[in-house]
């Protein structure tokens, strides 16, 4: 289809040009094409030039940005560009391209459906991962963040007063959108899930307890992994894949025991029929009774000991003669089974020479340094003395290896130090599974640090911290937006087999540039290097185009 030029000349010698829109239709009788005109504009001197500019520039709509601008450079209206901005683009498009290939995109615009919302309420809540995920800030700065400074593919600006309405509704369809992103995520990264990993952390909030209110839900105060007990906190937990990406969280009340959640943990993967599962647990989740809640409904579990616990059958464990097998270069491992019959228990007793080493060099320094401290203490004059006394029985990292005389003075527990010989560099291991080979075991536990990874990167690539939300809701909402984040990144990272702090530093050098000129305005990004065409291969992604997007002026 094309616009025409056709003239024919008048009586008076004078020539009148018309302009027709028509298209070429094939004469199978004649045996070549003929025009056939579809519309006529009528004479050209007559023509409404600004009517034929709108079709113009309606047409140019349905073409690509690339396109449009050789269609306009074809024409001759071009001119000169103005560059008036830049904004990062390339680290927002790839957390976006990765949240459409997982579906996040439709599974919340399908959970919202049947809700009228006057703002796109997905791309909110991606907006606020992204955030997390790149330049962690509050919802306020998000305003400043969006409009000035980074590109959110289909989202120009935010408002905070949104933004807190989209976590209130996020956390309605959290537990749908969780197993939903569950099994979305299992089938993109064919994840083995036999081996499920879950353990807990703390997260502290700048506020004093005297400022909370009496009714308060989650904020309390607890044992603090963060070493900040003076503070309110709640306690998180997360399963994760043996390949490190994070299934589920959960948020508890800051006083919650880790043996308490089990059966909470435990019910709620079942619900998701994985099949069987080996849940991989620290020493905090080892008592009886969850070791027996685990292995319901046919599940197993490889949890750690405390091997100091003074229960006979790890005693029995830890005092039982064998050859260790080689399973890495700084890794050794042997089996002990314990009892007979229904009484019987499987314990694999793994030792790290490397480990074993720098816990005897630490402890040899600790010891040197208390025999300097007691050899000073008789050069002190009585009321000295027994202050320093007091401090020195008192500390945390001396204490294990002082006795106290019945005369009061301080000792080398030399008993304590032959006894604490024999835990370097080794840990216990207990399993309900027996056909699980012992280097699968060993291996299984010692991956257990896949989830204290991702409390690390909550806490430092995410900066889960600062936390001032006091509602329960709002709390349990920025947790889940810093879930999704982490997934985003994990995904990202065992994609690339690289850190995602590499990943953003490349990708936050893909800048959209904007340039303006009388025809209207070009959005175009930055060339990109081998080493970012490199990342979206291996993400399996698409590169942001060049021509990103042009506005022509109506």
């Amino acid at each position: 289809m094309y616009l025409r030029r056709v003239s024919r000349k008048n009586k008076d010698g004078s020539r009148v040009a018309y302009l027709q829109l028509a298209h070429n239709e094939w004469d199978s009788k004649a045996k070549y094409a003929k025009a056939k005109v579809i519309y006529s504009f009528g004479r050209e001197d007559q023509v409404d030039r600004a009517a034929l500019e709108r079709l113009a520039n309606s047409v140019i709509r349905f073409l690509s940005p690339e396109e449009a601008l050789q269609f306009r450079e074809g024409i001759g209206e071009t001119a000169e560009f103005l560059f008036e901005a830049s904004k990062r683009l390339g680290g927002s498009w790839a957390l976006n391209q990765i949240w459409r290939k997982l579906g996040l995109d439709e599974m919340i615009q399908t959970l919202l459906k049947d809700r009228n919302h006057q703002v796109d309420i997905e791309r909110q809540i991606f907006a606020m991962v992204a955030n997390r995920a790149l330049a962690p800030t509050s919802k306020l700065g998000m305003e400043d963040w969006v409009r000035d400074d980074v590109v959110i593919p289909g989202l120009d600006q935010v408002f905070s007063h949104q933004l807190y309405r989209a976590m209130d509704v996020l956390l309605d369809v959290k537990d749908s959108l969780e197993e939903q992103v569950y099994y979305a995520t299992a089938d993109l990264m064919n994840l083995e899930v036999d081996l499920i990993y879950f353990d807990t952390t703390s997260s502290y909030f700048e506020v004093e307890p005297s400022e909370a209110p009496d009714d308060e839900g989650l904020r309390k105060l607890g044992y603090s992994k963060d070493k900040r007990p003076d503070l309110l906190q709640v306690v998180i937990g997360m399963a994760v894949t043996r390949e490190g990406i994070p299934i589920k969280c959960w948020v508890w009340p800051g006083n919650t025991m880790d043996m308490t959640v089990v059966e909470e943990i435990k019910d709620d993967l079942a619900g998701w029929k994985l099949g069987r599962v080996i849940s991989v647990a620290d020493r905090g989740f080892s008592s009886e009774d969850n070791l027996r809640y685990l292995q319901r409904t046919g599940g197993h579990y490889i949890v750690g000991e405390k091997m100091r616990s003074g229960k006979p059958e790890t005693e029995d464990a830890l005092a039982r003669k064998g050859r260790y097998h080689t399973i890495r270069d700084n890794l050794k491992a042997k089996e002990v089974i314990v009892g007979d019959g229904e009484a019987r228990k499987r314990f694999v007793l793994v030792y790290n020479p490397k480990e074993a080493e720098k816990e005897r060099k630490q402890r040899e320094t600790i010891i040197e340094q208390l025999e300097q401290e007691l050899e000073g203490l008789n050069q002190l004059p009585d009321k000295q003395h027994t202050k320093a006394v007091c401090r020195i029985r008192a500390h945390k990292v001396f204490s294990p290896y002082l006795r106290q005389l019945k005369d009061g003075r301080l000792k080398l527990n030399k008993q304590a130090i032959r006894d604490a010989e024999r835990y370097d560099g080794k840990y216990l291991i207990r399993t309900s599974d027996d056909t699980l080979s012992v280097e699968d075991i060993a291996l299984g536990y010692k991956q257990l640090i896949e989830v204290e990874q991702g409390f690390r990167k909550l806490k430092s690539t995410l900066s889960l911290r600062p936390m001032y939300h006091r509602l329960d809701e709002r709390i349990q909402t920025h947790i889940l937006l810093n879930w999704l984040a982490l997934l985003l990144i994990r995904i990202a990272e065992v994609d690339t087999g690289t850190t995602w702090l590499r990943l953003r530093q490349a990708l936050d050098k893909i800048h959209l540039g904007k340039f303006s000129s009388k025809n209207g305005e070009l959005y175009q990004r930055t060339e990109l290097t081998y080493e970012q065409r490199l990342i979206h291969g291996r993400l399996g992604i698409e590169a942001p185009p060049k021509i990103y997007d042009l506005q022509p002026k109506s």
